[in-house]
């Protein structure tokens, strides 16, 4: 019956968790470029009683069934889900959003790169396109102040339009990033994430190109939390809580009777 009161332990532990990401993914539903986490789960070490296949008579005949105690369960790893999320039409011309694979590459204030899914790009006093916290896009852009428009293609070629010039003036393009194992990548919060040993390193393209994805303009891409599933993810989590709560219970009670026999 001890074990019984560690098994459920283990089973509230994961499902406190499990509540924990879907709370996350809950508060990000409007978050531009967010992409939800998953917990996936593993059971513990079984305990075996009585092997399968163990000889019961010197004849030879095995039991079919053996005797496995598990000692439940336990969350093994939190992955990102980088589908597709819903598109957002602004109509702001600095607005990004990227159809397919890829991730923009953004300039962290130690010299590194971060990567992301958010298009919410602004210019800074000097026309350095960056994002909302200030971090410059990599490449870097450049608008000249004078700029009446700026057009953005799909294949990342960023052009605008000068007073008294009617021709486009092309000042740089837009190149994405890609990974092996997207999943792999670290959070860092503020909508960016790095690159690590499970991600592999970053494979750098123009959009539209090998796979990469393309740049749509006046369009964010919004958070991919499916509010009905995780609503149901909840409640599962909630009752899955309360069943492994109740086993506590259950054994307590077990225990409670054990120690209350007598002659």
């Amino acid at each position: 019956m001890m074990r019984a009161l560690w098994t459920s332990a283990t089973g509230m532990q994961a499902q406190q968790m499990n509540i924990d990401v879907v709370a996350n993914n809950l508060a990000n539903v409007n978050t531009a470029g967010f992409k939800r986490s998953r917990t996936d789960f593993q059971d513990l070490l079984y305990q075996t009683m009585r092997a399968p296949g163990s000889e019961t008579s010197q004849a030879g005949t095995q039991v079919p069934v053996g005797i496995q105690l598990g000692h439940g369960v336990r969350a093994v790893s939190v992955s990102k889900m980088f589908t597709q999320g819903d598109y957002n039409q602004t109509g702001n011309q600095l607005d990004l959003a990227i159809e397919g694979r890829g991730f923009f590459q953004i300039q962290m204030p130690d010299g590194s790169t971060g990567y992301s899914r958010d298009g919410t790009f602004k210019m800074d006093e000097t026309g350095q396109v960056v994002t909302s916290d200030g971090y410059p896009l990599e490449p870097g852009l450049v608008v000249p102040q004078e700029a009446v428009q700026v057009t953005v293609g799909p294949d990342g070629s960023v052009n605008v339009i000068l007073p008294d010039n009617v021709e486009p003036v092309n000042i740089g393009n837009v190149q994405l990033a890609t990974f092996v194992n997207p999943a792999g990548l670290t959070a860092l919060g503020r909508n960016l994430f790095q690159e690590s040993g499970a991600s592999g390193n970053p494979i750098i393209g123009d959009p539209g190109t090998d796979g990469v994805g393309t740049i749509q303009q006046g369009y964010l891409e919004m958070s991919n939390v499916n509010m009905v599933e995780e609503m149901v993810q909840m409640i599962a989590g909630q009752r899955a809580y309360e069943i492994s709560s109740k086993g506590i219970r259950t054994a307590d009670e077990m225990l409670s009777t054990a120690t209350q026999l007598k002659r």
